[in-house]
């Protein structure tokens, strides 16, 4: 089970991933902000973005868990389940 400790923990690391990325501001990356639209990532960014969640967390993200991520809050939720 997740503390909310934890669960603000990998809030904040995802998103400090998601701004060296993406190259924006922290504030601008709330977990309903979508990648292409609010965020403003292309294909590559996301293959990079997701490299990098995965050395961060030392978790796999299959291609088919990927397809499914369209904001940040669907990324910290995929994390949150392979972390418990």
């Amino acid at each position: 089970m997740t503390t909310r400790h934890q669960a603000a923990d990998i809030t904040d690391r995802v998103t400090s991933v998601l701004a060296a990325r993406l190259h924006v501001e922290g504030d601008r990356i709330a977990e309903a902000a979508t990648f292409d639209g609010d965020l403003g990532a292309t294909s590559l960014d996301m293959v990079e973005v997701i490299m990098s969640l995965e050395d961060e967390f030392r978790i796999e993200i299959s291609d088919r868990d990927s397809e499914g991520l369209s904001t940040v809050g669907d990324v910290v939720a995929l994390i949150r389940a392979k972390l418990h």
